[in-house]
């Protein structure tokens, strides 16, 4: 057994892929299986494989559920809370993407530690320094590189080199599906060249930011992603798929987001600079969804937190709102990395801070976001039956690895 964070898991029997589809509510899935385009898929859900839902992290955002899922503990063991927070020692703003920030280690480096192969491809560059905390690279090391710059990996940072040649595919847009389609096309050449044993590959959202389940976008989208599990697959991996979290339509019946500005209202309330909201969604890629998301987390005066907490209760679109203690506990979160109180929106609402601070101009679509208790439920899915384990058990998408490793293939 190798330990991981208190979690024991069983060396793998032949390569495991496990792949993170960023923004895969259950629905898209299911839709494109309906609409006849994802035989493979259909073929696991239907009985070849094991078909389960379970909850993603929240906040329903992409770094805390992606280091959750390759570390298998919450937040609150490995530290990434959102996609940024705010430093409360320095008072800086920043991006969570410094494995400096990471308080646990990978999947990835304790089996690499181990004498396993590890390697993982992720869509956008953000998330490869964390994914990559701790290993070891050169021409026998890891593999961990990002499709966003997949023209600057070299075998010394990398593992690899040259992937634009290797994959004979040109440099993909950030803004795009083929940006997905690139870590699917290094998976399957890494499989094809080296079989690693474990390799995760992480896809990005714009797609589902843009296209509602069951669309021709999105079931275009799941048609391709079905055609390369088919060739993972067929290279004799075992396949294991989840997503980070959901994602919901944010907007109202004409098609504008339908969005709270919480740090406008709190101003118009208290005053200003009394109260300052951080939106964890914040990252380098905004365009499509306007960096508008389901949760924030907001820093107060010690005397302001209730009557705060009252105010923004009432406000409509606000579905809850918790002390940092409550949100803690309830989501598993670390409590110097959010603010004193957690702010979530419903379903169909979205948080910002004051309207001008949002650019807007990327939507072509109606918004399309997520951070909320609502973009919780996401797929599980494996390529083999499990067994040894309770189908009808709360699972979360963290489980993805203990149930790959310990509960198909080697188990069967």
């Amino acid at each position: 057994m190798i330990t991981v964070n208190g979690r024991d898991y069983r060396p793998p029997d032949r390569p495991v892929v496990a792949v993170c589809i960023d923004g895969s509510e259950p629905a898209y899935i299911e839709q494109a299986i309906a609409a006849g385009v994802m035989p493979w898929t259909k073929r696991l859900v239907e009985g070849a494989g094991t078909d389960l839902r379970a909850d993603c992290v929240v906040p329903s955002f992409t770094n805390p559920n992606n280091l959750s899922i390759v570390t298998g503990v919450p937040p609150s063991v490995h530290g990434i809370s959102g996609n940024y927070f705010l430093d409360q020692k320095s008072g800086q703003e920043i991006m969570m993407n410094d494995p400096a920030l990471l308080r646990a280690p990978t999947l990835f480096q304790s089996f690499q530690q181990a004498g396993f192969r590890v390697a993982a491809v992720t869509a956008k560059d953000k998330l490869c320094r964390l994914l990559g905390a701790g290993l070891i690279f050169g021409s026998d090391g890891a593999v961990c590189c990002s499709a966003e710059c997949a023209d600057k990996a070299t075998v010394a940072t990398h593992g690899i080199d040259q992937l634009l040649e290797k994959v004979k595919r040109p440099l993909p847009s950030v803004y795009s599906a083929e940006l997905s389609e690139f870590v699917f096309a290094v998976g399957v050449l890494l499989m094809e060249t080296e079989a690693p044993d474990i390799l995760y590959l992480s896809t990005t959202d714009y797609i589902q930011h843009k296209h509602a389940p069951g669309s021709d976008g999105a079931n275009a989208f799941y048609a391709m992603m079905d055609t390369y599990w088919t060739r993972l697959d067929d290279l004799g991996a075992l396949v294991a798929l989840t997503a980070d979290h959901g994602m919901n339509a944010k907007h109202t019946a004409e098609g504008v987001p339908d969005a709270i500005f919480l740090q406008s209202s709190l101003d118009q309330l208290f005053g200003a600079d009394r109260l300052k909201v951080i939106l964890p969604i914040t990252d380098p890629y905004v365009v499509h969804h306007g960096a508008l998301g389901s949760f924030a987390t907001v820093y107060c005066e010690q005397n302001l937190c209730i009557p705060a907490a009252e105010a923004m209760t009432e406000l409509p679109g606000v579905e809850v709102v918790l002390t940092r203690a409550e949100a803690c506990q309830r989501f598993e979160l670390p409590p110097d990395r959010i603010g004193d109180l957690v702010v979530i929106s419903g379903k169909h609402q979205v948080i910002g801070t004051s309207a001008e601070q949002h650019d807007l101009s990327g939507l072509n679509e109606p918004l399309r976001s997520h951070g909320g208790i609502s973009e919780q439920r996401v797929p599980l899915i494996f390529s083999q039956p499990i067994v040894g384990v309770d189908a009808e058990r709360a699972f979360r998408n963290f489980d993805l690895f203990d149930i790959a490793l310990n509960h198909c293939g080697n188990a069967v």
